[in-house]
């Protein structure tokens, strides 16, 4: 019975993986079809999120059913609470990058970033693939240490988050409400992205060590 079980978690610990692997090319899809006013490709993802909806709500069912079959104590009850805290998690990462999607089909056959700022969402979305990736590293791995490194990709996150306001701010902006606005929203969107990025590696931390890692 204990090999069954340790089989269940090791499933629902794939699909966890599986669910970071689609909310990672949802974010990259999301950046480009935000730069490139693709349609389609915002479409795409917009349509995809259901996709992650389901492979959360599938997780749960697993996890909970489990916990009722088995009433693990100790670190399995630990992995079952932490998984259920990281499909949140990744589940609103997808919602953000929907979010981006509806930016970039909003303003088509226009685009939503003016050349000025391109490079700096460029690299906002360079970094959410960066920070992503490590997480789904941190839930394949355990490696406490590669969990504690994405507090430093959230760093940068947040400079070109600040960044963005600067420029919003500080100059003239040439550009009009409506695209101060979007730039404003797709800047949160990013920063949130990351942040829940780190708190899977958090909770990953917990995980392994049973202690809750700084904020």
């Amino acid at each position: 019975m204990r090999d069954a079980f340790t089989d269940e978690l090791e499933s629902i610990n794939q699909s966890l993986i599986e669910m970071t692997n689609l909310v990672a090319s949802a974010m990259a899809r999301a950046t480009t079809a935000l730069l490139d006013a693709d349609l389609q490709l915002a479409e795409n993802v917009i349509s995809g999120d259901e996709t992650v909806d389901l492979l959360r709500n599938e997780i749960e069912e697993r996890a909970f059913d489990v916990m009722a079959r088995q009433a693990p104590v100790a670190t399995d009850l630990r992995m079952m609470v932490t998984t259920l805290r990281i499909v949140a998690d990744l589940e609103r990462m997808g919602d953000l990058a929907l979010h981006v999607a509806k930016v970039a089909r909003r303003r088509y056959p226009g685009r939503a970033v003016p050349p000025e700022l391109r490079a700096n969402l460029l690299e906002m979305g360079q970094v959410a693939q960066r920070i992503v990736a490590k997480a789904g590293s941190v839930i394949a791995s355990r490696d406490t240490d590669l969990a504690k490194q994405l507090e430093a990709d959230d760093d940068a996150m947040d400079g070109l988050h600040r960044a963005l306001f600067h420029v919003l701010i500080e100059k003239p902006w040439p550009h009009g409400m409506e695209a101060a606005i979007d730039i404003t929203l797709c800047g949160r969107y990013y920063e949130r992205y990351a942040d829940h990025a780190v708190s899977v590696a958090r909770r990953v931390i917990y995980l392994v060590t049973g202690e809750n890692a700084a904020s």
